[in-house]
């Protein structure tokens, strides 16, 4: 008889107005269609100070040059993958994004997928601003999840879990994301999806 297929587990950690992150986490989601990955989902705010309206990329402290080489390094990992992307000039505070996707993979996890790529694809795609709660609501409305935007926004429940995960990232010494730890293992930044893709197939 053949050998059972013994899922992997891999814990991604990520932020929904990370472009990088946008990217692996497709790349992810791929390879989990191939090979039997058990998926647990750090949700991560690395930029908890943006005003809900959002701010423009040259507020944060980057040179035009580094955003030239950023934008270059995005647009390529997105034409290797075929992954659609429009990269926006303004980054979202995403919390309320972050806390709405906990609650639906908590409460409604068959619904998860389906919201997920959709927050990813509204920011990174269609150019929405993801940190405007009418926008998440429209979303959440539109994937079946609005009943739990009060529990999700309102009780401390999962900004309470958001922290957690913030405190393992941090134990695990994260300077950033998108970052994958797959047993004692981490590695980080987008590119680290190659590495896990290379791992399974020496597996299978």
């Amino acid at each position: 008889m053949p050998r059972a297929r013994v899922a992997v587990p891999v814990s991604f950690f990520f932020d929904y107005n990370c472009p990088f992150c946008y990217i692996g986490s497709v790349h992810l989601l791929r390879l989990g269609e191939r090979f039997p990955l058990l998926i647990h989902w750090r949700f991560i705010e690395i930029h908890p100070g943006t005003p809900v309206q959002g701010r423009r990329l040259d507020e944060l402290g980057y040179s035009p040059t580094q955003l030239a080489q950023v934008h270059a390094n995005l647009l390529r990992l997105a034409q290797e993958n075929a992954i659609p992307l429009s990269p926006p000039d303004f980054v979202v505070n995403s919390r309320k994004a972050l806390l709405l996707g906990m609650a639906a993979l908590a409460q409604r996890p068959e619904r998860f997928p389906a919201l997920h790529e959709a927050i990813f694809t509204a920011y990174f795609v269609d150019g929405r601003n993801i940190g405007d709660p009418e926008v998440l609501t429209g979303l959440a409305q539109r994937h079946g999840v609005a009943d739990l935007l009060p529990v999700a926004w309102e009780s401390p429940t999962y900004l309470t879990r958001l922290l957690k995960h913030v405190e393992a990232a941090t134990e695990l010494q994260l300077s950033g994301v998108p970052a994958l730890q797959v047993g004692s293992r981490v590695f980080t930044g987008a590119d680290s999806l190659e590495t896990l893709a290379q791992a399974l197939e020496r597996q299978h």
